[in-house]
């Protein structure tokens, strides 16, 4: 087992790629054989490349617009549709592979372009190498797989460039340095959970391996102890081999356009009494964004867990109380928690990373009702909280369009209809709602095993599209941009460890079909299948969770409705998820349309920054002022908080092998010169509860340090603030 990197010479980041063989001409077409999909429930748009020709509208969306067991589908289309459906897959995939490679490296010779694997024989002026499906593709490990990509895809692996961003996952979807248009372009994406935020039904084997492991606090604290197996070495083994660059290509491959990352806060630090394994995940996840960036794929970087726990799941970090703006040690890990927000919005900020990562999620899951005193108080302190950590973000990275990613923020549990006119004039924020059947609270026993056809799936698909596509479609118009960044096709809330260790409800009997997809038979298959095309056409821009799950220790998929990647495998997920287009229509369920047209401030346009200056009024204190969790009559200003006095913990950039020429800026993983604030620790003198469990203890009576000021106490972090040179 090797060491972790402390560069990308150990985890390769520009490894190179066996170039096309000569059968894989780029002027040959690929075998995409449907058009893409112009009718949708929400909004009715055109997704093809923008390289077609405008005079063929006809041939977008005709074809698609029904799931594969409804009465019209992609087998009617007529063979003359077919034929210039593949000439313009193949102007969709040669004009821009020959403008962004093989036009930029005309004097380069065959012999040139053909190299080897060994990055040592690599110079500084090697071609770029590119492929389409069928191409072959080399791993940083030396083994090869074939890239299967029938949608008109591409990939491209740029050693004198390695910010090269002229890929693209399909031919309805723009390439990485091309814009995308909300409302126009639509997700179709999956998350890679459970990567570098370990959660039990996911890898449920790291678990069963260390009786007594609930979460990753608990699992991290076993797994040191047990120095003969490896100690915490054992996470980094799983960050090497349970997403690899072929996971990537298949992601692509499968017609999907983005993914969402969901990173912890301990890749960039974490303090003495916090068990996790520090910042070396951080190699890892720069190398997915390549890997991401090499086949054209979007990424959502989602920060999934905060200190103290904004949630109390086991997917924050550690799993029971929740600390974060709440209790005692509230303000605190808050402190910590937006430092950790700006740390990362100045690593993505920077030019190398804009195209990769166009929206960052500042905060999964959080329990808006836990958090505060009633249901009022709580959406204030997350209103509160959003603008202050807007606009960190936007002193970082200015206003308007192309400046920083999008900022997501997740509904809280409350409904989308809460968020209607949140922070009016604000620059581009993304609201993200995680709608699931399976955690509900119900029984959901009612069969999906019904039928084929629009038969299939029983009452859930027209549940999915009843519940959800209305809800959506409204919220895109009185927020703005609406996404899904979760679901799934648990209906029912079956699968090993999927409620947690020791939930024998998630393996009950009444589960056992749930957990071994090998005793599903068609029309189970079918029915499941219709529920994901309900979902995908009901929420337009979705992330599924998640694309893969690892087996258990008997060598099963005990949660297969979570896992994406075996529904491909074994026939229930859509091979194109544009056949969910128009999938409610056909199930008789109408929901109100929106015409994709978001206000101009919603998206980076004029008036974005400007704030409604009556929010600003009734939500810029920070900290809020109803904290909850606190003992009656507990003065909010004595609570403890940490002075910004230590040096700031900056991301670094990767190094790649081989060295890219000098002229190739890799940026210092700071994007604004000017944001030269100090980082949070622990005032000198000063004694701290637990910060991940401070709901009971007693509040102070006294500000620590005594000459502190009551507004000295709660100040946060300000923005902007360090430039520093990694």
């Amino acid at each position: 087992m090797s060491s972790r990197p402390d560069s990308f010479a150990e985890v390769s980041l520009a490894t190179p790629d066996t170039p096309l063989n000569s059968n894989h001409a780029l002027w040959i077409s690929t075998s995409e054989t449907a058009t893409t999909p112009c009718d949708s429930l929400i909004h009715t748009s055109c997704n093809s490349s923008p390289l077609l020709p405008s005079q063929h509208p006809v041939l977008c969306g005709e074809e698609i617009k029904s799931s594969p067991y409804s009465k019209k589908g992609a087998a009617y289309v007529r063979p003359v549709l077919l034929f210039f459906s593949a000439v313009l897959a193949a102007v969709a995939v040669v004009v821009p592979v020959y403008f962004v490679v093989i036009k930029h490296q005309h004097h380069k010779s065959e012999a040139d372009i053909t190299s080897s694997s060994d990055p040592s024989s690599i110079g500084s002026h090697a071609s770029p190498t590119y492929g389409v499906d069928g191409s072959t593709v080399t791993s940083s490990d030396g083994s090869t797989f074939t890239y299967n990509n029938p949608f008109g895809g591409y990939w491209i692996d740029d050693h004198d460039d390695p910010f090269n961003d002229g890929a693209r996952p399909n031919s309805w979807t723009p390439p990485l340095n091309e814009s995308w248009v909300w409302g126009t372009n639509k997700i179709n994406g999956v998350n890679i959970g459970g990567l570098f935020v370990l959660e039990p039904f996911i890898s449920p084997a790291l678990f069963e391996s260390y009786p007594g492991a609930i979460d990753e606090w608990s699992l991290s604290t076993l797994m040191a102890a047990d120095t003969a197996n490896g100690g915490l070495n054992q996470i980094e083994e799983h960050y090497k081999t349970f997403i690899t660059e072929q996971d990537i290509a298949e992601i692509a491959g499968a017609g999907l356009n983005w993914i969402r990352l969901p990173i912890p806060f301990w890749a960039i630090e974490k303090w003495d009494f916090e068990p996790f394994l520090d910042q070396v995940c951080w190699p890892y996840i720069l190398r997915v964004l390549q890997w991401a960036r090499k086949y054209g794929l979007r990424v959502n970087l989602d920060l999934h867990t905060i200190p103290g726990s904004q949630n109390g799941f086991n997917h924050s970090g550690k799993y029971g109380q929740i600390n974060f703006l709440n209790g005692v040690m509230g303000v605190a890990n808050a402190q910590r928690a937006l430092g950790y927000i700006r740390i990362i919005a100045e690593f993505i900020s920077q030019p190398e990373w804009r195209n990769v990562v166009p929206v960052f999620g500042i905060m999964n899951e959080a329990r808006v009702a836990v958090i505060g005193m009633d249901q009022m108080t709580s959406l204030q302190v997350f209103t509160t909280l959003y603008l202050r950590a807007h606009d960190m973000i936007r002193n970082i990275t200015g206003y308007g369009e192309g400046n920083g990613p999008y900022i997501a923020i997740h509904d809280g549990f409350q409904g989308l209809s809460s968020w209607a006119g949140f922070l009016e004039g604000s620059d581009r924020i993304v609201l993200d709602s995680h709608p699931y059947f399976a955690f509900s609270g119900n029984s959901n026993s009612a069969p999906i095993a019904t039928g084929t056809g629009l038969d299939a799936g029983g009452i859930w698909p027209a549940l999915a599209c009843s519940r959800w596509a209305t809800a959506m479609n409204v919220s895109q118009t009185a927020f703005g941009v609406t996404i899904a960044g979760e679901f799934s096709n648990g209906f029912n809330d079956c699968g090993l460890y999927l409620n947690g260790v020791g939930n024998a409800q998630d393996v009950a009997p009444s589960c056992s079909l749930f957990l071994d997809s090998s005793q599903w038979n068609d029309t189970m298959k079918a029915g499941l299948q219709q529920f994901a095309l309900a979902s995908m056409d009901a929420l337009q821009d979705w992330f599924f969770w998640t694309w893969k799950i690892g087996p258990s220790s008997n060598n099963t998929i005990a949660s297969p409705l979570w896992s994406y990647q075996l529904g491909l495998q074994q026939g229930w997920m859509p091979t194109d998820p544009r056949v969910a287009t128009g999938t409610c229509a056909a199930l008789g369920v109408v929901a109100q349309e929106f015409d994709g047209v978001y206000q101009p401030y919603q998206t980076g346009g004029p008036g974005a920054g400007t704030i409604n200056p009556v929010s600003v009024s009734s939500y810029g204190q920070y900290p809020p002022t109803s904290i909850g969790g606190l003992a009656a009559g507990a003065t909010q200003s004595f609570l403890p908080t940490y002075t910004s006095t230590s040096a700031i913990p900056t991301l670094p950039p990767p190094t790649f092998t081989p060295r890219p020429p000098s002229s190739v800026v890799i940026g210092n993983g700071w994007f604004d010169s000017s944001d030269t604030g100090l980082a949070a620790t622990e005032v000198a003198g000063c004694t701290y509860p637990d910060a991940w469990d401070a709901i009971s203890v007693p509040m102070p009576t006294a500000l620590c340090p005594p000459a502190a000021t009551a507004s000295a106490s709660v100040v946060i972090i300000s923005a902007p603030a360090v430039t520093t040179s990694s």
